[in-house]
């Protein structure tokens, strides 16, 4: 886990402060299954780890527990909290909002011919990612798609909403892929909805968008049976049928 945590480390902005560096590597942690769901964190370790004091690891746990991905226990330790399904539903539904609102807006008023190719480029380079089964690479570029076509409409308040609500989705995400949700149907989805944008075409780019947020519909019942230990306790049944058959209409 340690070099893991390292590794990260060294890739974030070493010009930032501590904390927000801190913050930064163990959220990534955390979304990426490094610290895995129910695992017990130690502000000792964190901070020897990372060869820093203790008060910006608590910091960083405090954020963390605000962002609903830790629990902080009086007198018990620090926990990363399983995944809830209802959670997930929750920030898929404010996500695919603002998602498919910028997708309108972006078909209605048109892109510039700079950001058009910015999101082909990427495409293309998400593309390269296949072969090698380069997935932490893949979510990186997925992650600057929809930047780059929040920021190309000028909407960078809801680039900043969907960013704090989608780190439930991410870590979704990061279990279903490859095998719940192969990264070249992602691929495509993404090649859908730029087509749709640059002819103009608004409903048709609403759509699109909106079936490459109601992804998680399909994967998230079969990463509940696959992986129960990483979800919540709690989660009804019901749930997970009412989100089968809504992915299936």
């Amino acid at each position: 886990m340690n070099t893991r945590l390292l590794t990260l480390w060294q890739k974030t902005d070493d010009r930032g402060a501590v904390r927000q560096r801190l913050y930064h590597v163990l959220r990534q942690s955390i979304i990426r299954m490094v610290l895995a769901p129910g695992q017990a964190l130690s502000e000792k370790e964190i901070a020897d780890t990372f060869n820093v004091s203790r008060q910006p690891v608590r910091e960083a746990f405090i954020r963390l527990s605000e962002a609903g991905l830790v629990e902080v226990r009086p007198q018990r330790g620090t926990y990363v909290v399983r995944i809830s399904q209802q959670a997930v539903l929750e920030a898929r539904f404010v996500r695919e909002a603002i998602e498919v609102a910028v997708a309108r807006l972006a078909a209605e008023q048109g892109l510039d011919e700079a950001t058009l190719a910015e999101l082909q480029e990427l495409i293309e380079r998400q593309r390269r990612c296949i072969e090698p089964q380069d997935y932490d690479r893949f979510f990186q570029l997925d992650e600057a798609f929809h930047r780059t076509l929040s920021l190309g409409v000028h909407q960078q308040a809801a680039w900043r909403v969907t960013e704090e609500v989608k780190a439930q989705l991410d870590r979704v995400r990061y279990l279903s892929v490859p095998d719940s949700t192969p990264i070249d149907k992602l691929i495509d989805q993404h090649t859908r909805i730029v087509d749709t944008i640059a002819r103009r075409d608004i409903e048709a780019a609403a759509s699109a968008m909106a079936v490459h947020q109601r992804e998680i519909w399909q994967s998230l019942p079969d990463l509940v049976r696959r992986f129960p230990a990483m979800f919540e306790d709690s989660a009804s049944a019901t749930l997970l049928s009412e989100h089968e058959t809504e992915a299936s209409l």
